[in-house]
């Protein structure tokens, strides 16, 4: 059985490696965050849109490459590789993909164009204080021929940049709605959010925002399918981002190891060195195995339950192995912002616990086990 990626999806991986390695380099990404501004790259981004690496998932109909989830976790692997300084699983995986799957026609024709051409950033507020997206605090009462939204979202990711986020919001009686929500609009507060690895977001406060009839996203009391269908696609993209994190921090510590010498010897020729660098290379390929696992069943439309909470234990628990090691082998280089590994430890940490960390999805994988059995 053949288990390699197609020609066609290595093309695309070997583009977007291109792309990254040129407009996201060390050098490019220390200069932006020198300057304060927001880590976001628009050059970079206006490069992603014209590669048509931003909608490539995307249906042809509008701008988009007509291809499919796995060919955009590969995108996502290669910004992870890099720790691109782009909202890209936040505009082409939460905010675009649900709208090409459940919105309108018009709601399609009106934003999809825009995530392709690099006019638009998107993005999802999915997280909950009690960690369960499909119980949103916020609430959306019905007003006149609209919704009025009241309630808050923490930690949105590109809130502070995007032009449309994706609100769930509890409808009552059990059900809930997704809202596609400007976060300018009048009744919003936006506060900036710090994160660990200096990616924009923001604490999003709604009081009586008014939400328009033709900005819910398909059935206003049926938003439960929604998040089922997208949260599963978003952490298999995190792990996606996650693995590229992790084979970059590796690839650095080989390098390193290689030329650092102590004795007169390489330190990588020390059996305790090389011992760590297996462990962390063993934990590097059990994300890789587990993730793209989890993101091929989700572009065949199989169940995912299982393989999404395996592959994010994984990428969870053996990311932070593999960036401590490579921190630890690196010794006091590793911690100087003049070089690049202190990104991949702070990328990996925020990944890690983006959407849940190791435990909220061993709690899921035990509750799907314990339903096998029953």
């Amino acid at each position: 059985m053949d288990f390699s990626f197609s020609e066609d999806q290595q093309q695309v991986a070997e583009l977007a490696r291109k792309i990254f390695a040129e407009r996201a380099s060390h050098e490019r990404q220390r200069a932006l965050e020198r300057s304060g501004a927001p880590r976001f790259d628009r050059e970079l981004w206006r490069d992603l849109a014209q590669a048509g690496l931003l909608a490539i998932a995307l249906p042809e109909s509008h701008g988009g490459g007509g291809l499919g989830f796995l060919d955009l976790a590969l995108v996502l692997e290669e910004a992870g590789r890099r720790t691109a300084p782009v909202p890209l699983l936040e505009t082409a995986l939460l905010g675009a993909l649900p709208i090409a799957e459940f919105g309108s026609d018009a709601q399609k024709q009106a934003l999809l164009p825009r995530v392709a051409a690099g006019e638009l950033v998107l993005s999802a507020a999915l997280h909950e204080e009690g960690g369960d997206a499909q119980r949103p605090a916020t609430t959306a009462t019905p007003d006149g021929t609209g919704w009025t939204l009241r309630g808050a979202k923490l930690c949105v990711p590109a809130g502070n940049i995007a032009q449309h986020i994706l609100v769930p919001a509890a409808t009552g009686a059990g059900a809930l709605g997704v809202f596609l929500v400007d976060p300018q609009a009048r009744g919003v507060t936006l506060e900036e959010a710090l994160t660990t690895n200096g990616q924009p977001a923001a604490h999003l406060a709604f009081d009586g925002v008014r939400v328009a009839a033709e900005d819910v996203l398909g059935d206003p009391r049926a938003g439960a399918r929604i998040i089922a269908w997208l949260e599963p696609r978003a952490v298999a993209g995190i792990c996606a981002q996650l693995l590229g994190v992790c084979e970059e921090a590796l690839r650095l510590t080989t390098e390193y190891t290689k030329t650092r010498k102590q004795f007169d010897q390489p330190i990588a020729m020390f059996q305790a060195v090389g011992h760590r660098a297996a462990n962390a290379y063993i934990d590097t390929e059990a994300i890789r195995l587990t993730t793209w696992q989890a993101c091929w069943r989700l572009a065949e439309g199989l169940p995912t339950e299982a393989e999404v909470a395996v592959a994010k234990i994984w990428a969870s628990e053996a990311g932070q192995r593999v960036v401590h090691a490579a921190q630890h082998l690196h010794g006091g280089v590793g911690v100087d912002r003049d070089y690049p590994l202190h990104r991949y430890f702070l990328w990996a940490k925020q990944l890690e616990l983006s959407l849940g960390g190791a435990t909220r999805h061993l709690v899921r994988l035990g509750k799907w086990l314990t339903d096998q059995a029953a």
